[in-house]
């Protein structure tokens, strides 16, 4: 009984494999992503020429990324931080053409479940002794300019020693971490620590990977948004830092000139009895825009 055997190698690889994945895979939108990422992976592959140790050191690498994930720590999204991926992703989905607040990335430290806190309440649940007491301050706005009720603000941050509750078991559940929703002004008002600048974990491959390319591991400092409201695109996005010495080398390629706050010391004892905290301190007043879904 004879059976016919294909030759497969150098002189028909990928077309061979595209054939196959092109005829089979009935779904359109998985075959673009798939003959995508097969023209890519065979290009690369010829263009490098991994030794057989190479290709499974990569393999190797890969495997201990996901081992090092679990419900706290996504080393993944870590790893397509750190090569720029998660950042492009985000610009090709949030394109908002200068209109909306721009958008950022996640980052790999969000926790659903941050309290419901009033209005021009602390998320400082435990103080660090590098801590500078801050306010931010500022209205949500529809693409109109009108201030938009309703607007929720989930806001985080990691501590002046650069790490987010869930990493530090000296720090409280959701510490720095609050939930907050505009009036029928728009505006929203809360009391932090001004963020500083501090490094993505390095404990791990990705780590590995950041001291094999020389690269360092810090992100400018920097207060996390999310902010929701019916009828409106959810905005992910940042405040930088003003002044941060690394703010043109965002380990996550993640900043965004008009991202960035400007942190002013101001004597206003009115707002700091209001607020409970004591004169002078530093403001950082920052709008943001939603655009319609």
């Amino acid at each position: 009984m004879s059976v016919n055997v294909k030759d497969f190698g150098i002189e028909n690889m990928p077309e061979a494999v595209l054939e196959e994945y092109g005829a089979k895979t009935k779904d359109p939108r998985t075959r673009e992503i798939m003959l995508s990422l097969i023209t890519h992976l065979h290009s690369f592959v010829k263009d490098v020429k991994p030794t057989e140790e190479e290709w499974f050191k990569a393999i190797t690498f890969l495997t201990a990324v996901g081992h090092k994930c679990d419900d706290v720590r996504q080393e993944f999204i870590l790893l397509s931080d750190t090569l720029g991926v998660s950042s492009l992703v985000d610009s090709i989905n949030h394109d908002r053409s200068g209109v909306g607040t721009e958008n950022t990335v996640l980052g790999p430290f969000y926790v659903p479940g941050s309290p419901e806190m009033e209005m021009g309440s602390s998320i400082v649940q435990k103080a660090t002794e590098e801590g500078e007491t801050a306010v931010a301050n500022g209205t949500v706005y529809d693409n109109n300019g009108n201030p938009l009720a309703g607007a929720v603000l989930d806001v985080w941050q990691s501590s002046s020693e650069g790490f987010y509750h869930m990493q530090d078991e000296n720090m409280p559940d959701f510490n720095l971490c609050g939930r907050f929703t505009t009036g029928e002004d728009g505006k929203y008002i809360f009391v932090t620590e001004k963020p500083a600048a501090y490094p993505i974990p390095t404990d791990g491959p990705v780590g590995d990977m950041l001291n094999a390319c020389g690269r360092h591991p810090m992100r400018p400092g920097h207060l996390h948004f999310i902010i929701t409201a019916p009828g409106y695109d959810r905005l992910v996005t940042h405040i930088f830092t003003n002044g941060d010495e690394y703010l043109d080398s965002d380990t996550v390629f993640a900043t965004k000139s008009s991202l960035v706050g400007e942190y002013k010391e101001t004597n206003d004892e009115a707002l700091a009895s209001e607020l409970n905290i004591e004169s002078p301190f530093l403001k950082v007043d920052f709008d943001f825009t939603l655009m319609p879904s």
